[in-house]
């Protein structure tokens, strides 16, 4: 059974990104970490932002998920930081079993 997902994260800098993506892959919580830059509007405490973020995408298994919140949390800026999980349905099976083989 295929239980691999991207995990989503934003972050206000990519020197937070990176320091998050190392210590996930450092804990085999995560195969790999892409980051990227993006503009983000959304509402926060009743108001429009706009703002300039980098986007995390994790590659993991869907098992660690709650230890991959709780390592984000601890090294994350933001009171309520993105964490949302997304299945991978489908993808190239020696890049699967090297995603799963890369993990605890």
């Amino acid at each position: 059974m295929n239980n691999h997902v991207l995990v989503l994260v934003t972050t206000a800098s990519k020197e937070e990104s990176e320091i998050i993506a190392v210590a996930l892959v450092e804990s085999r919580l995560a195969a790999c970490v892409n980051i990227f830059p993006i503009s983000s509007i959304y509402r926060w405490q009743g108001h429009i932002q706009s703002d300039s973020e980098y986007q995390m995408l994790i590659k993991t298994d869907i098992q660690l998920f709650s230890d991959i919140e709780a390592k984000i949390k601890e090294l994350h800026s933001y009171s309520v930081p993105e964490i949302i999980a997304i299945d991978i349905v489908a993808g190239s099976g020696s890049y699967l079993n090297w995603l799963g083989e890369s993990l605890r």
